[in-house]
């Protein structure tokens, strides 16, 4: 009988729900995710065995073919194969993301379509701050970790560790891991989710060298330690022979994720309630708790790619209820608009195939839906959306950017679309006037890289300034009641602006109390702001939550509000996005109408009088509260040879930076350190040159404080010069 195709398993597989395994690979930069990947694509037959083997040449190829051919390196982020364990088969999809925080969006949005992953953790560097990053995004989606301990190759030959302290050092790296779960995961999650080395959640071998080890496999093949020590003694032929027959890398971690990773089935019944926020009790909530492929379709993209050669554009996602099918008619929730499937197609290792339809449970990608975002939720009727993805940071550095030649001006505006929607985490603002563009991203080279695409690429010449860090404006006090009046004089509002309160502002930032204007009663809304200690009549009163500022209507039996509140809150909306100090946007604000006097007649009260009036009224309250600005910080952990200890306090010192914290581990040094952003230019060569080039900085948090006084002047002025702001602007 001649073998089935891996493709005609995949069709097989996609309708077995019980079967499939949705997976990512993250961890910090350089612990080996993509040799691990590879090596699961090797054994599933989909990469020919001799790169297999010598996985140098296999990962070579990998990341040096040619930019153009970016496909490839796109398309190894989505991988599916077909795992065998205990006489069933099953569909594993599996995605691979990024380890540089710069690019930690992807990771972000990996995680939505998701049910489980597998953290790769380095035996030498143990657990490190992007460990814990990654960590957070997959238990902020309650995506279930197992983990991974890579490299124990260099434990054996580079540290030369007995057995004995190499058992010790993979306890220690398991116990820090099971911390931090009980540090971030939720209380019900805590316990059920840690790893057991027992039970088999931990599994720890070499990427590169193609093998891994897990308590339960050596106890049913009889390995003991010993046999890995002695793996390093033998010349490299029996090596992988033995390891191929004994320790095979992709049966002991696929065993695991078929083992300890939940199925479509169990996994949605607890992350719906937490990434949709809709009536779980309609008939389209029931079908999404239960995965079921008979309802309502809803499919969420988590990534867009755009073929160079044909332009199309390639939706991947997971579908979470119905089935899709091609030629289908659906509707996109977010663009408001409908259309046409042309293409669905499943992942065959790390080539997309097309299939006429695919059935809820699956990560696949469709052809034909245009100008949409990641994060769209796409269905056949209106539905309730899903919840945004959220980034755990956001965009601090900002470059403008304009062509070489002024005639590829309308080529710029459409490459600068195609960028934000292929890279979500890089933010666009277009001036279609002065013809000059904003681009901003994590960090440099998270911007030089977009750059260097644009023009390798797309093949557009471009020319870019020096860095500009965002700024925030805030108030710190609480101001009088400030009156705004419309142009014609017959209208006033009546404004009080002060600081939101630090746990709202929390619940607001990490997506506990989800953003967008509030129409009706939401019991999600509701409950949470009463935890935080809120009365009943203040959360009546809420009526927008806009980039972690608040909106409050206190006014009382105002007949006309109901008529010009949506242009209040679009008026509230200007002005948070360019506040009153340097235009910059405004953060943790809480702002109430307090009262309002209208003309009674219509036409006397429309846009063009309530947008000037309220704006007014905002920025004029703002200035008497207060208005201060907050710049961008970022938390570096710094990791040294402990001989450039003082170098490296001169640089954080040179930048007004603060030390947090120092950790001295043998030869080497850990240094916690805060520094602002505006400091952190060039940042990479100043470390490399402080520490002839032996110091590594990863990034572990970012948070914005007020920018010393004796500062600020001097910055709002550059800011406003830079922006061509006249004094009364």
């Amino acid at each position: 009988m001649a073998k089935e195709a891996s493709i005609d398993k995949i069709k097989r597989l996609i309708s077995s729900q019980k079967n499939i395994r949705n997976v990512a690979t993250s961890a910090h930069i350089h612990h080996g995710k993509t040799a691990f990947t590879d090596n699961l694509l090797a054994a599933a037959g989909l990469m020919s065995e001799k790169t297999a083997g010598d996985l140098e040449a296999g990962m070579a190829t990998w990341q040096h073919s040619d930019e153009q051919e970016r496909l490839l390196t796109v398309d190894a982020a989505n991988v599916s194969m077909v795992h065998e364990y205990q006489e069933q088969e099953y569909l594993i999809n599996l995605i691979d993301t990024p380890g540089h925080i710069d690019f930690g969006g992807n990771v972000t949005r990996a995680m939505r379509a998701i049910d489980g992953t597998f953290v790769l953790v380095c035996g030498v560097e143990g657990i490190m701050p992007q460990t814990e990053t990654v960590l957070r995004q997959a238990l902020k989606e309650r995506v279930k970790p197992v983990l991974f301990i890579n490299k124990v190759d260099r434990m054996i030959k580079e540290l030369q560790l007995t057995p004995e302290a190499m058992q010790e050092r993979l306890k220690k790296i398991i116990n820090e891991f099971n911390l931090l779960i009980e540090q971030i995961a939720e209380p019900e999650f805590r316990e059920k989710w840690k790893v057991n080395v027992n039970d088999g959640s931990v599994a720890f071998g070499s990427a590169v060298g193609n093998w891994a080890l897990s308590i339960p496999f050596m106890q049913k093949k009889g390995i003991s330690f010993k046999d890995i020590y002695k793996l390093y003694e033998i010349s490299e032929e029996e090596r992988k022979k033995w390891v191929w027959k004994n320790a095979p890398l992709y049966e002991v971690i696929l065993d695991m994720a078929v083992k300890h990773l939940p199925n479509p089935l169990e996994a949605q019944k607890y992350r719906i309630p937490k990434i949709w926020h809709g009536d779980l009790e309609s008939e389209f909530g029931k079908g999404l708790l239960t995965c079921d492929k008979n309802s309502e379709p809803a499919f969420v993209v988590t990534r867009i790619i755009i073929d160079q050669r044909s332009g199309k554009e390639l939706c991947a996602g997971r579908l979470y209820s119905g089935t899709i099918e091609n030629g289908m008619e659906i509707y996109c929730n977010s663009a408001k608009k409908s259309g046409r499937i042309q293409q669905v197609l499943v992942y065959n290792g790390v080539k997309p195939e097309q299939l006429e339809k695919v059935p809820a449970g699956n990560v696949l990608a469709i052809v034909g839906i245009k100008d949409i975002f990641v994060g769209e939720t796409i269905s056949k009727t209106p539905v309730e959306t899903f919840e945004a993805i959220k980034h755990l940071f956001e965009p601090v550095v900002t470059k403008s950017i304009e062509p070489k030649k002024p005639a590829d001006l309308p080529k710029l505006v459409e490459v600068l679309r195609q960028v934000a929607k292929e890279d979500p985490s890089i933010k666009i603002e277009i001036n279609e006037q002065t013809g000059e563009s904003l681009m901003s991203g994590m960090g440099e080279l998270h911007l030089e890289i977009v750059e260097n695409r644009i023009t390798a690429e797309k093949g557009l010449e471009v020319k870019t300034s020096s860095p500009i860090v965002v700024y925030r404006e805030t108030a710190t006090k609480i101001s009088d009641e400030i009156e705004g009046r419309s142009p014609n004089k017959h209208n006033s509002f009546y404004i009080k602006v002060e600081s939101l309160e630090d746990n709202v502002y929390q619940a607001v930032k990490n997506g506990d109390l989800s953003e967008g204007r509030i129409k009706k009663k939401n019991p999600a809304v509701f409950d949470k702001l009463s935890e935080l200690g809120w009365s009943g009549d203040a959360i009546r009163n809420l009526r927008d939550i806009y980039k972690g500022n608040i909106f409050m209507d206190e006014t009382r039996g105002e007949v006309h509000i109901g008529e010009v509140i949506e242009m209040v809150l679009d008026a509230f909306e200007m002005v948070m996005d360019q506040g009153p100090l340097a235009r910059e946007p405004c953060m943790k604000l809480k702002i109430s109408l307090m009262d309002i006097r209208l003309h009674e007649d219509a036409i006397h009260r429309g846009p063009a009088q309530v947008y000037p009036a309220v704006r007014e009224a905002i920025t004029g309250a703002m200035r008497k509260a207060n208005a201060c600005l907050f710049e961008p910080l970022q938390i570096h952990v710094i990791e040294i040879p402990s001989q450039f200890m003082g170098e490296i306090t001169k640089l954080v010192g040179g930048k007004r930076g603060q030390m947090i914290d120092m950790k001295h581990e043998g030869a080497g040094a850990e240094i916690k350190a805060k520094l602002p952003v505006a400091e952190m230019i060039g940042w990479s060569n100043d470390l490399r040159s402080a520490t002839e080039g032996r110091g590594v900085s990863s990034i572990l948090d970012q948070l914005f404080e007020k920018v010393p006084t004796n500062l600020q002047e001097e910055i709002i002025r550059k800011i406003r010069g830079r922006k061509g702001l006249a004094e009364n602007q």
